[in-house]
Parts: structure tokens; C-alpha cells; sequence
């Protein structure tokens, strides 16, 4: 949607509840009425199908029936690919005969063709059947709840060489944004071998693997021992980095200890307690700019997005962007909204600095920190003599993949 359309809505902006709202009441005539099954009812209507299949009523436009046949001349099953095409469908296209059964509904299309859905299926993959599920199953915590759970940490040993470990590992990721591997040589060439296990290493301008001290060797305020405040990295790439891996190889000092907070635990709340706050956060795109001018790294970095990325269809928040440092000036958002903007920003940020939020865990040789970038904001409390840190970027589709691979929702 143009900017200028999301702004005017906004301009005009009343409340809505958690979720969707219906997108409106429609009057049908029923051309067919069917009830074959105490558990499946389903109608034709004039412009979809209504299916009621294990209290849940949906309704499907007959195109997209169309296009999902998974018959093998339409599918291929082999590949997991469509081999229909989609442009070929006529769009007024209506079933020419229906029929169910204990588990499917059969309708046969008026050139003959026939096609069998599995109403498990179908109630999977219905919008209604998405407005009330959730993409990847998650935990939202604040520091009592996540060291209540006692999640384990991840042995190395076992890790490199165990898929079962790796798939607890990864389920604790899933479920919490943050997973520990222990055990783990101190050096660069150890720690990418157990990101590899994980994923593939995404390369950045920082490079593809990065091993620093507090040396400003970078334009960036983590690269001094200043103490750094709740944000999610990469927040001005287009893309932000989905996983950031830490591993402190030394320590020589006293402070240093990283902060982590769940920012979906912090959207959440605001969602609940002030729905038109959570609604400017989620549609208000903003800029994100990283700006460096050294002499051997010249970069400059422009992200957009809204500070909350949620799916439309249930409001579930699947990315937070929120770094203050490298929040870029505010341009996009004209005088009579950006007002409640600050307001709806200054709530989040209450949220995200409530000490009860806050989990700080004292990063040692041998711990590598696993933290999903788009969820959990990282910081940390200013430290005195040598401390060198380790780490990299992990791209998210892979890290996703190996979790489904295993048998993971993700």
C-alpha cells in the first residue's frame, strides 16, 4: 500500500481488537445446500464455497479451488510444484457438481476435470484456519518466566554430532529467541563451526565472520566499552539479520554483562493494554541509516519498515525493528500523526526498559549465545580492561529450514 494511503488512513484511525475484524457482513442466496456429515456441512454460494468442518466455518472463492487442485496433472508431487496454470482459470469459474465424504469434498469443474480436497486440509490452509494459528509457536518471557523454564543449554560435544540435540536446540530457539551451545572451544574457527551447524553465515560489511575488541575499530558504539542500550541489529538493512551469534573469547575486566529482552513479550503487552498504539507501530514506516566515513570503511545503509512487523491476517508479529542509535530522522510521517507515533513509541519503549523484562546473562569462554535479531533486543552494561567477542550473522531462511527439516513448525 502507497505510503500516503497508510497515512491517511491513519489520520483517521479507530481501534480494533486482537485480530482481524469481519470484513463484512455479505448477502447470500444459496444456490446449493448440502449436509452429508454431522462433522461437514458445506454451501455454494454465488461468489465461494462455505465449508463448516470441525466448527470451523471458512469460505474458499472458487478460482483459488481451482488453482489448488493437487491432482497430478495440476501438481506435481514429486517436486512440490504447481503445474497448473494460474492464468489459465476463468475467473467466474464455479464447480459443476459437489459431493463430500468422511474426509474429503470432491467438486468436478465444468470441462469434467475433478478435484479431491482433504478437509484437514482445507481447514489448515483456509484464512479463517490461519487467523487462528500461529505461524511458529512461541514462549513470550520476561527474566522470571525464562529462568523458571530452565531451558538447557546445548552441549557442544553432542551438538556436532547428535540431530536430536540439534532439534532441542533449535525448539528452545523457536520457542524463546534465545538458545545456548556450551562447551565450546574459545576460538573464531570453533564458533563458526557450530553456527555452521545451524545455519549458513550471512556476509555483512562487517565480513562474514567478526572478532573485535573495544578498538572503535568501526564507526559503531559497540566497538567501545561504552555501555549499549536494548536495540536489534541491522535495523537499516532492507533485510535486518535474522540470527546473531555472540562468543566472548576473553574477558580481562570487571561489567560487560549482555542484556536480553523478548521484544514480542514488549509488543504483546501493547497490543493488549493500547491496540491503537500496537496499530501506529505496525503500519508507520520509518527509517533506519548506518552512516561510517573511516578511512579503510565508507558505508551507508538505509533500512524502511515499521517498528513492528506483524501478519495482517492475525496480527501476529513476526520482526521488530527497534534501535534508537541508528533511528534515522523521521520524514516519512506528516505533523498530525507523528505526535502519536512518539506516544505509541515512548509505550513500547516502557515496555522494553521494564526492569522485570530485562535478562542479563554474563557472557564467558566456551558459551555461545544464539539471539533471533528479529525478536529479542540485546544490549549491554559498560565493561572496564580487554574484552574480545567474537560472532556473525546467520541467514534466517536457512535456520528455519534446518528447524522444519527436523520436524519443527517454523
Amino acid at each position: 500500500m502507497p505510503l500516503i494511503r497508510v497515512l491517511n488512513r491513519l489520520r483517521g484511525f479507530v481501534s480494533r481488537k486482537h485480530g482481524l475484524e469481519s470484513l463484512g457482513a455479505q448477502s447470500h442466496r444459496f444456490q446449493h445446500t448440502a449436509t452429508h456429515s454431522s462433522s461437514c456441512n458445506y454451501q455454494l454460494l454465488p461468489d465461494c464455497l462455505e465449508l463448516n468442518y470441525g466448527g470451523l466455518v471458512m469460505h474458499f472463492d472458487y478460482v483459488w479451488l481451482r488453482d489448488h487442485c493437487r491432482s497430478a496433472s495440476c501438481y506435481n508431487s514429486k517436486t512440490n510444484q504447481r503445474n497448473l496454470d494460474t492464468a489459465s482459470i476463468d475467473l467466474t469459474i464455479r464447480p459443476s457438481k459437489s459431493r463430500v465424504d468422511e474426509h474429503n469434498l470432491f467438486l468436478t469443474w465444468p470441462d469434467g476435470h475433478v478435484t479431491r480436497y482433504n478437509l484437514a486440509w482445507l481447514a489448515q490452509n483456509s484464512y479463517e484456519g490461519q487467523m487462528r494459528s500461529a505461524i511458529q509457536p512461541r514462549i513470550l518471557w520476561n527474566a522470571h518466566i525464562y529462568s523458571s523454564a530452565k531451558v538447557p543449554a546445548a552441549n557442544w560435544d553432542k551438538f556436532m554430532s547428535c540431530d536430536e540435540e540439534l532439534k532441542n536446540f533449535l525448539n528452545n530457539f523457536l520457542l524463546y529467541g534465545i538458545a545456548f551451545v556450551e562447551g565450546v572451544p574459545p576460538t573464531l574457527e570453533a564458533t563458526e563451526t557450530v553456527t555452521q551447524r545451524v545455519s549458513l553465515i550471512r556476509e555483512t560489511i562487517y565480513g562474514r565472520m567478526w572478532n573485535f575488541t573495544s578498538d572503535f575499530s568501526r564507526g559503531d558504539t559497540a566497538y567501545t566499552k561504552l555501555a549499549l542500550d536494548r536495540h536489534t541489529d541491522t535495523s537499516y538493512f532492507q533485510e535486518p539479520c535474522g540470527i546473531q551469534v555472540f562468543h566472548c573469547l576473553r574477558h580481562e575486566g570487571t561489567g560487560g554483562r549482555t542484556l536480553l529482552v523478548d521484544g514480542f513479550h514488549a509488543a504483546d503487552t501493547v497490543l493488549q493494554q493500547t491496540p491503537e498504539n500496537f496499530q501506529l507501530l505496525s503500519h508507520v514506516p520509518i527509517k533506519h541509516d548506518y552512516v561510517e566515513n573511516l578511512s579503510d570503511h565508507r558505508n551507508h545503509m538505509i533500512g524502511i519498515g515499521p517498528v513492528l512487523n506483524v501478519y495482517p491476517w492475525n496480527n501476529e508479529v513476526y520482526m521488530i525493528r527497534y534501535n534508537n542509535y541508528d533511528r534515522s530522522v523521521i520524514n516519512t510521517v506528516p505533523h498530525d500523526v507523528v505526535r502519536r507515533w512518539y506516544v505509541a513509541h515512548r509505550k513500547l519503549t516502557a515496555e522494553l526498559r521494564r526492569a522485570d523484562n530485562e535478562l542479563w546473562v554474563k557472557l564467558k569462554p566456551g558459551k555461545v549465545l544464539f539471539v533471533d535479531n528479529w525478536r529479542v533486543l540485546h544490549g549491554r552494561e559498560s565493561f572496564t580492561g580487554l574484552r574480545q567477542l567474537c560472532g556473525c550473522y546467520l541467514t534466517r531462511d536457512d535456520v528455519l529450514n534446518t528447524a522444519r527439516s527436523l520436524g519443527l513448525q517454523a
